[in-house]
């Protein structure tokens, strides 16, 4: 729970930081007088004032922050003053700096996914398990052990490149052209139909559903507890099991859940060590949980045996490669959200601060690139949503100025209100959608 807040409250602060920083820093640049830079909303906790007459502020409320600019519509402006005052700049400017804010979101979305380019990513190898009867997967002939080669003629290094290719087909309701090598070392091409795909539900594995999954792990031993019950059965770090019981080639998943099942009775594991067969007796110990439910366990570290790539580019590279990316998933973000318009995505697809934060902690537990991908994920949504064409929002300034400029004037004070309240109409709306999303999941 700890780590979760935590991993939460980071995200938060740097997107926050990052988002205000974009106005700040061109407001600046367009002389524009910074009355305060906020983290947060509400009762000022914290603030200091630099030289520059900049009050910077922590807030009580962690949900947001906000840059309060020099405006004669919120306060009397000194004569001399008037020209740093921001409803005093001309269009373009007014029009940098509200920009400024969703675009910074998306390029530190592109520099995160270059970094992660640099460093170099393992991610596993496209290689697909049997596909579930009566899927587009299994229509168009994958099997157990293909490795997708391309789609659609696009090369494809890892799982991780597989499945946004066909993520974006799948939303596309297209028919990509999978190209594999079979366990055999034959190529083929398998073609895929969506057509008939139904989008409702775009939460969990999607691609799961429709027959294309990565191959199952096969359990490897990767670490023993001292005075364990697999510690006195003899079990080894690197053991690879090979059967479980009457249980031949399990999964990593199968041979933990059986191992559950078998709390306090004798189970027999068929491991490979060193090239040589043996047969090892473990006796799962009893352990009951929180919710009363007996488990056995055997005090080991379960891993697989799953082939990971290790993809490293370039700066250049990288940072094309992040543009491009933060490109994708923002025109992703704005289909996904056209389709809930339209009702061929469910708005339940729609998540808010709880499901975030739960992303946040779960991609912190899975390692330092996870947790990097999230942010750049959550960085470009931010940036989109700020760019929506909705009064209150970025964008929905950005709508106003463009008035502006078709009619050489600014819209009357009348629309400015009526469109205000619409905004805040639609975005209590959308929170309240994402909430009811949120607990909703919780409960279930």
């Amino acid at each position: 729970m700890l780590l979760t807040l935590a991993a939460f409250a980071v995200a938060l602060g740097v997107l926050v930081v990052i988002h205000e920083l974009g106005h700040y820093l061109v407001a600046r640049a367009c002389g524009v007088r910074i009355l305060r830079f906020s983290v947060g909303f509400g009762k000022v906790l914290c603030k200091r004032t630099d030289r520059h007459g900049t009050e910077w502020a922590l807030s009580a409320i962690p949900l947001g922050g906000y840059v309060k600019m020099l405006d004669e519509r919120e306060g009397e402006v000194s004569a001399a003053e008037r020209g740093r005052a921001f409803n005093a700049q001309p269009v373009g400017k007014r029009i940098a700096i509200v920009a400024a804010g969703p675009v910074f979101n998306l390029v530190l979305a592109a520099l995160l996914y270059a970094a992660l380019n640099m460093a170099g990513v393992k991610e596993p190898a496209a290689v697909l398990g049997a596909p579930a009867a009566g899927t587009p997967a299994f229509a168009a002939g994958v099997q157990a052990g293909d490795r997708i080669l391309a789609i659609d003629g696009a090369e494809v290094g890892t799982w991780g490149d597989a499945r946004w290719m066909l993520l974006k087909s799948l939303t596309d309701k297209g028919r990509p052209a999978v190209e594999v090598q079979t366990a055999s070392g034959e190529r083929r091409v398998r073609p895929v139909d969506f057509s008939q795909a139904a989008l409702g539900q775009m939460e969990g594995d999607v691609l799961g559903r429709e027959g294309f999954g990565l191959a199952s792990p096969k359990p490897v031993i990767r670490g023993i507890m001292p005075e364990s019950a697999a510690a006195q059965a003899g079990l080894l770090a690197g053991d690879r099991v090979v059967a479980v019981g009457d249980k031949k080639d399990p999964s990593a998943t199968e041979l933990i859940t059986l191992i559950q099942a078998h709390a306090g009775q004798p189970l027999r594991l068929s491991v490979v060590r060193d090239g040589a067969a043996l047969a090892i007796d473990v006796l799962p110990r009893e352990e009951r949980l929180a919710d009363g439910t007996l488990v056995g366990r055997i005090g080991a570290q379960i891993g697989g045996d799953i082939q990971l790539i290790t993809v490293r580019h370039g700066p250049v590279e990288s940072l094309a490669m992040g543009a491009q990316r933060t490109a994708e998933v923002s025109w992703f973000s704005l289909r996904m959200l056209g389709k809930m318009l339209v009702g061929d995505v469910a708005l339940s697809n729609l998540s808010g601060p709880v499901t975030i934060a739960d992303y946040a902690g779960q991609t912190a537990r899975m390692g330092l690139e996870a947790y990097i991908a999230f942010l750049a994920l959550v960085s470009v949504s931010l940036g989109v949503l700020n760019l929506l064409p909705i009064p209150m929002l970025d964008g929905g300034h950005l709508l106003y100025y463009l008035v502006e400029i078709i009619r050489g004037s600014p819209p009357p004070e009348r629309w400015m209100e009526v469109g205000q309240r619409a905004g805040f109409g639609i975005l209590m709306v959308l929170m309240a959608v994402a909430l009811f999303n949120d607990f909703t999941r919780l409960l279930t």
